[in-house]
């Protein structure tokens, strides 16, 4: 299956049992929510993945599980999160042997590379790998800004074909359409500026807070597409408190507890993280709560 690098792509958060184990069942529950609200896709091992905190084997388990639970309907990716250049060639390649049909990228962890080793980097894994891959460009968090400058040279690798688009500068959609055309495919990846940047022209959106509100994201993207944009907005802007859950060092418990209130997950994590508390917890939940309250009635947004 070749990726479209279009719609919504949820990055969906890993589940686990109150003994700390994968919680298969859970995570089925939600793949299907998802896939009935019809996502474009699905990524694996991501921050909202708990990515840091599993082994090997449990993201191996999980990319299979995720194949199995699709059927093909649509493609799966996994992240590559690695400090290693090694670890990340075999990352790819043990995703590929497991079924995914892309990688999303970040680059290398821990050390902040230059960008000549960045650019080697990519194209290291780009070169022993024949799954599609897309840049995940998020400065803010992670420290390495990927320039336009670094994906001329990235996009002589034919199988690196979209950037997830985080640097929180919506005029960067312009530049990559304006440089790169159709070449680079531009996924929004912060919640709070997605409707902005599809507006500008990025092809679809890495989501958040579709973990836990799967057919209200979808509703998004499939009306600002058919030129409905007042109707995209009103969803937008009641969506918003809630999305502004994901953009927050706490987002992977902020968006699990919106999960439990939707009925699609639950709130356990995976040490050192720990379920919120106290006033963080009640004020998280009156935001919640807030949304469920106005959520609003959507439209037959698949018929568009």
């Amino acid at each position: 299956m070749a990726i479209e690098w279009k719609g919504v792509m949820p990055a969906v958060t890993t589940k686990f049992t109150s003994e700390d184990k994968l919680d298969l069942s859970t995570f089925e529950l939600n793949i299907n929510a998802q896939l009935d609200a019809g996502v474009h896709g699905i990524v694996l091992g991501g921050t909202l993945g708990e990515a840091s905190t599993l082994s090997d084997e449990e993201k191996r388990e999980l990319t299979r599980t995720t194949v199995q639970i699709v059927d093909s309907k649509v493609p799966v990716l996994i992240n590559i999160a690695e400090q290693i250049t090694k670890n990340a060639v075999l990352a790819a390649q043990k995703a590929e042997e497991d079924g995914a049909k892309g990688l999303m990228m970040l680059p290398p962890m821990r050390y902040k590379a230059d960008g000549r080793e960045t650019v080697e980097y990519f194209k290291t894994v780009a070169n022993n790998t024949s799954l599609p891959i897309m840049v995940y460009n998020n400065p803010v968090d992670y420290g390495i800004e990927v320039t336009l400058d670094m994906f001329d040279e990235l996009l002589k690798c034919k199988n690196i074909e979209a950037v997830k688009e985080s640097t929180r500068d919506i005029s960067n959609v312009t530049r990559i359409k304006n440089q790169f055309g159709d070449r680079l495919k531009i996924m929004t990846g912060v919640d709070t500026l997605a409707l902005e940047s599809l507006l500008m022209g990025a092809d679809g959106w890495i989501a958040g807070l579709v973990c836990a509100f799967p057919r209200e994201t979808v509703a998004i993207y499939e009306l600002q597409k058919a030129g409905k944009i007042k109707e995209a907005l009103e969803i937008y802007r009641w969506f918003l408190p809630l999305l502004e859950l994901d953009i927050n060092s706490k987002l992977v418990q902020n968006i699990k507890l919106a999960e439990v209130a939707t009925g699609i997950g639950t709130e356990n994590v995976r040490a050192p993280r720990l379920p919120l508390v106290g006033e963080e917890r009640e004020r998280v939940l009156s935001i919640i709560e807030k949304g469920l309250q106005n959520r609003p009635t959507l439209p037959n947004y698949k018929s568009l």
